[in-house]
């Protein structure tokens, strides 16, 4: 039916709890959105329909309030940038500190400093589902995030106080549990805000804080390596973790005032921009049937543990992480190039900066194309063509031209976390526990691969290479199948789209996936 310039559309969002029902009107006319009152006490936090809006209306005018609310939100979401940069310096610092006597002091031999990487990942397992599980039911990651920040960057802190093996094991595990519900929760959030076409590039921006922590973490080590060896009768990498562990202190007492919650609950936009974050969603496909938030976390541990994608996306990123293993030692690698610690930390940089600007142009494309795998496996093939080069040769303008390859494996699993997202996107509880299960499962990878790097094997680390192309080669296998069943499943939607009898009928079945 036809709408006239004059007519107004309704959308009713409902909150239903044991004891209370509200209702809110929205209406939708050519004018601005505006606010009806709700209909009981009770804060509004659930979509339960919504109709399109009439066809007189200028499209310029929500045109300009979608660009407005993009932007205000962009600008506040950046600050993930800088979070997700602390997350890895205070994760990964240990491998800088490793090359100024950090063995040597805490008495460290054989497979102990193996150890003291892959502890972190069982700390990080452990937390990963419950600190999504929790984030989706507080509904709060403005608090949440950065009170997870304030813990590590205190705990990262006392890592420098450490004097033996069982003090630093007992530090990298609590600190692994600390770290743990970020990355997820910080996919989640932003899968919450972002339409499906607007993710990919959202989140290499937001996790470009990988390339940046290792190319900015490199250089910050250098200076405190350099110039704070026996400050106040402290060795320079105990300096190493004083310093940036503050750092995450101070951003994450800031990140409280900036971070948002969800489109239901967050406090600092205006009814209009509310109505329009919560409409785009459906839009884009966030089912109605689904009713954002209904579902509680139990429910959506049973759907994501029940569905077989989530366990295969889950066993090849732990796979996916045997490949990517090089990341804790890659400053060790740098130094097969012959320099001292220095210049090494130095060197260290330009192949994360390079990783940053490419992971930017192969988000850009992956929205636009709306292609994931491509760019995995893209990625996947730069880092096999490295191991092969780092095997093939001890030539130092070789191996360095290596690493800069090897980097950019990191964009590849930060393209898997936003293609899990877009593949649940339809069930907000099993989304949060999916990606959470994908991160933790796969950091298994992450432990096994700590014992990929033996120094017996260097300087070629031959060995370990062949055992990164081999996972990288099992984890592309993989998503490679799964990319083609879903992209049958999107052919069966297109047959089941021609078969409908009716719109109502199309609207329910024409959720399609990204491949």
């Amino acid at each position: 039916m036809a709408s006239s310039c004059n007519q107004i559309h309704t959308i009713r969002l409902t909150y239903l709890s044991p004891t209370r029902y509200a209702s809110l009107h929205i209406e939708l006319s050519p004018l601005p959105l505006r606010m009806v009152a709700p209909s009981g006490p009770t804060a509004v936090d659930i979509i339960d329909s919504i109709d399109d809006l009439p066809t007189g209306v200028p499209r310029h005018a929500r045109d300009d309030l979608e660009r407005r609310l993009l932007r205000k939100l962009d600008l506040r979401m950046s600050i993930l940038l800088i979070l997700f940069t602390l997350n890895l310096i205070d994760r990964t610092n240990i491998s800088n500190a490793r090359l100024q006597g950090f063995e040597k002091d805490l008495h460290l031999h054989g497979q102990q400093y193996a150890t003291t990487l892959s502890i972190l990942s069982i700390g990080y397992i452990i937390m990963q589902l419950p600190g999504n599980m929790f984030l989706h039911w507080l509904e709060r990651p403005s608090v949440i995030i950065p009170c997870y920040m304030l813990v590590w960057g205190a705990i990262s802190i006392l890592t420098g106080t450490t004097k033996n093996y069982a003090e630093i094991l007992s530090a990298r595990f609590f600190l692994g549990v600390a770290e743990a519900p970020f990355v997820p929760g910080m996919i989640f959030l932003v899968s919450k805000w972002y339409k499906r076409d607007e993710l990919a590039l959202r989140i290499a921006l937001v996790t470009s804080g990988g390339s940046l922590s290792s190319a900015f973490g490199s250089l910050l080590a250098s200076s405190i390596l350099h110039g704070m060896q026996d400050k106040l009768g402290q060795a320079a990498w105990r300096w190493l973790f004083y310093i940036e562990g503050g750092l995450t202190i101070l951003v994450a007492i800031c990140a409280i005032f900036i971070l948002p919650d969800f489109p239901h609950n967050t406090r600092w936009m205006t009814p209009e921009e509310r109505a329009l974050a919560i409409s785009r969603l459906v839009e884009d496909g966030y089912s109605e049937s689904d009713e954002l938030g209904k579902k509680t976390s139990m429910q959506g541990v049973r759907d994501a543990v029940s569905d077989w994608k989530v366990w295969w996306f889950s066993v090849a990123a732990m796979f996916q992480l045997v490949g990517q293993s090089f990341f804790g030692y890659f400053p060790t690698l740098c130094a097969t190039l012959g320099y001292d610690t220095t210049v090494t930390l130095l060197l260290c940089a330009p192949p994360w900066v390079f990783s940053c600007i490419v992971g930017f142009a192969l988000a850009w494309y992956s929205d636009k194309k709306q292609r994931r795998y491509r760019c995995f496996v893209f990625t996947n093939a730069l880092g096999v063509l490295a191991f092969i080069i780092s095997i093939s040769t001890m030539n130092k303008a070789a191996r360095y031209i290596s690493l800069f390859l090897m980097a950019q494996i990191f964009i590849g699993y930060m393209t898997l976390l936003v293609w899990i997202s877009n593949t649940f996107a339809r069930e907000p509880a099993k989304r949060a526990v999916a990606i959470a299960m994908m991160n933790a499962v796969g950091h298994i990878g992450t432990i096994v691969g700590s014992y990929a790097w033996p120094l017996k094997w260097g300087p070629t680390y031959r060995y370990s290479y062949i055992i990164c192309i081999a996972a990288l080669g099992v984890s592309t296998g993989m998503f490679g199948g799964m990319y083609l069943y879903l992209k049958r499943l999107n052919e069966q939607i297109e047959r089941n789209e021609r078969d409908a009898k009716d719109v109502n009928e199309i609207r329910e079945i024409s959720f399609k996936y990204l491949v």
